[in-house]
């Protein structure tokens, strides 16, 4: 068979071309039977490279087989690894005994002072410094799962007797030697036991612990990874399909799509009409508006190129806010920030939807300096105050939420079904909405919208000399710059796009529900095809002639109780695809008013959840107290999102009861 097959396909049994002893040819061993069973093959045409082929005595693959060696001469090109930035260890801050040590530190590099120097540069360098040497540096490598991290000193000299003793016994042939080696074998197993149970007892001891709770999720998280077939993608297409593999190739495709991306503006008209300027004193910034950003900024988060998280200032307390205080006026009275906040690292994140080497597919997340978005954070609390976004935007808007919008909608449906009467819908798409805003529009609007010129020059100001990197796979790209579009990842972004689209679209809206936004989700009703499609050509227009464009391709239509079958909406004389179910804002909206599609796509998101953690879930030594928390927040939010919307049946909460039941 193996000959045959190797006569086939042009190969050599390289085995065979040695002469060796029979120690070294064998690799199967049983029952006093001795033969060769393993193989090694290659082209024939590679022969010639191969110098040596034979058994290595004393080690064994698995049971009764002998590893089998080969010896080639080959050309290898030396692999460049990506570079890896090494990062400090912020996240230590969360204990309060390493929190005051950093505190104590600090002071001691500021001579005794409580306070903080005047200047960004000097305070962002001493409290680098200082974290560097109170909390250690990490390689910047991922941790990747080994299955022996449970090894101690014993199990590795028990293993390494073990093999000495096979290579004694397969040398020697005596019963002496053969029971030296089985004696061996039982030692090696005794101890990888022991040393296992005492592993995994001081991990689940852990894990009951309140500080061990999050370790749960992360182990949740690395079993998940552990079973998927590939973690990281790191080859890419570039724009005619043609697999990248190299690093350089790689990085640079990254660079040229973002860079396409985010500093191509759509066709628009220019604006000949001037705006009012509002000129009007702009009061300090208050202690009490920094402890109010401060207090929404979330912990945890990635840092941005300046490496200082926002941990450090919640560490750091009252100092910390006096020096941010003092900071933000003086970028408030100077409109200009400090030049390493302008930098930001881009990081793909994948759509879970479509090809993995295809660029399109992922979405640029920008990594930003934390203490710039306390800024942002600020600006945005006043203008807020000063600016009335339209009731249609349920888009990052105070006491408002995708389930009010997809309420809203269901409610309007059941109404027309009911009524018998047709409702027609069409749900907008606005091609790469946030990363070709044009700027010259958003200032147009903001002024529009009666801001302060002084908010307008300090927004402005943000967007200047915008540089950015792609973090990617294969390490980073060179940087470039970014002059279009909104800042992926800002705290201010949603707040200017909500803002832009209610200037854009001021006189063509219609009350809710009739016309809902979601920032770049729009969802569009009327009574009749022909009132809908006209709405469609009005935000077409005053969409487009701005640089916002419409996407003919994602833009989908819907109709509910229809006498005409077959027609469909069209725009610019396109017809627009028609379906009978939208996912609108997470939630399957149908077009005969039912939600049994919503209710199964709730089951299966739900048990998508539950097999993301059922590492843990199927653990029996995780208690069921740490199970029930991780059921609660990972699973069962899935399970049930945006069904307060829905009039769920008896037979399909019976569904929903059956699944819970079983993933219990």
């Amino acid at each position: 068979m193996v000959v045959d097959f190797a006569k086939r396909m042009e190969m050599a049994v390289v085995n065979t071309y040695f002469q060796k002893r029979e120690e070294h040819r064998v690799t199967y061993r049983s029952g006093g039977r001795s033969t060769q069973v393993d193989y090694i093959l290659c082209r024939q045409g590679h022969l010639r490279e191969v110098s040596d082929c034979k058994v290595v005595v004393g080690e064994s693959v698995a049971r009764q087989h002998r590893m089998v060696v080969c010896k080639m001469t080959l050309e290898v090109r030396k692999k460049k690894r990506g570079k890896t930035e090494k990062k400090t260890k912020w996240w230590k801050l969360k204990n309060e005994e390493t929190c005051e040590e950093f505190r104590q530190k600090l002071r001691q590099v500021l001579g005794g002072q409580d306070e903080l120097p005047d200047d960004w540069e000097t305070t962002a360098e001493v409290i680098r410094e200082t974290g560097r040497k109170v909390l250690g540096v990490s390689s910047g490598k991922r941790k990747e799962g080994k299955d022996t991290w449970w090894w101690n000193e014993e199990v590795q000299e028990c293993v390494q007797r073990k093999r000495l003793a096979r290579r004694k016994w397969d040398v020697e042939r005596t019963e002496e030697s053969r029971q030296e080696y089985k004696e061996a074998q039982r030692r090696v197993k005794r101890e990888v036991a022991k040393a296992k149970q005492k592993a995994y007892d001081e991990l689940y001891d852990r894990l009951d612990t309140k500080e061990g709770e999050k370790d749960l999720y992360r182990l949740a998280r690395q079993r998940d990874r552990d079973g998927k077939d590939v973690q990281q993608v790191r080859v890419i297409k570039d724009r005619d399909g043609k697999v990248l593999t190299t690093q350089e190739s790689v990085q640079k495709r990254w660079k040229e799509y973002f860079d396409e991306l985010m500093n191509e503006e759509n066709d628009r008209e220019r604006r000949e009409e001037d705006v009012d300027v509002v000129e009007q004193e702009t009061a300090e910034i208050g202690k009490n508006e920094v402890r109010k950003a401060l207090k929404r900024m979330k912990s945890g988060k990635a840092v941005g190129p300046d490496d200082i998280p926002v941990e450090v200032w919640k560490c750091l307390g009252e100092a910390a806010v006096e020096f941010l205080t003092s900071l933000f006026n003086r970028i408030l009275e100077s409109e200009k920030m400090p030049e390493e906040w302008r930098r930001s690292v881009l990081v793909p994140i994948f759509k879970n939807k479509g090809d993995t080497q295809n660029c399109s597919n992922y979405r640029g997340i920008k990594l930003m300096s934390h203490t710039m978005k306390l800024w942002e954070r600020v600006v945005e609390a006043r203008l807020r105050k000063k600016v009335e976004i339209c009731e249609q935007q349920y888009g990052f808007m105070p006491r408002k939420s995708t389930t009010d919008a997809v309420f809203a909608l269901r409610m309007l449906m059941e109404k027309y079904r009911d009524g018998q009467k047709e409702l027609h819908c069409v749900f907008v798409d606005l091609e790469k909405a946030y990363d070709r805003v044009p700027r010259e529009e958003l200032w147009y609007c903001m002024r529009s919208s009666g801001v302060a010129e002084k908010y307008v020059r300090l927004v402005q100001d943000m967007y200047e000399r915008s540089m950015t990197v792609v973090r990617c796979a294969v390490g980073q790209t060179e940087e470039f710059k970014v002059e279009v579009g909104l800042h992926q990842g800002s705290a201010l972004s949603p707040f200017l796009f909500a803002m832009l689209m209610d200037r854009l679209t001021d006189e063509i809206r219609q009350e809710s529900p009739w016309t809902m936004m979601f920032a770049d989700d729009i969802v569009i009703c009327s009574e009749s095809r022909e009132q809908v499609e006209e709405q469609l050509e009005r935000w077409r227009f005053a969409l487009e002639r701005r640089g916002i464009k419409v996407s003919r391709s994602k833009t989908e239509y819907m109709c509910l109780n229809e006498r005409d079958q077959g027609r469909s909406v069209r725009l610019q004389g396109a017809e627009v695809k028609k379906v009978q179910e939208f996912k609108y804002l997470g939630s399957t909206v149908q077009c005969d008013g039912e939600c049994g599609k919503e209710v199964k796509r709730r089951v299966q998101a739900g048990w998508s959840g539950w097999s993301k953690v059922s590492g843990v879930l199927c653990d029996r030594r995780v208690s069921a107290r740490l199970k029930g928390k991780v059921y609660k927040t990972v699973v069962r939010p899935a399970l049930l999102y945006g069904l307060e919307t829905v009039a769920v049946r008896q037979r399909q909460e019976a569904e929903m009861e059956v699944a819970e039941i079983k993933m219990l």
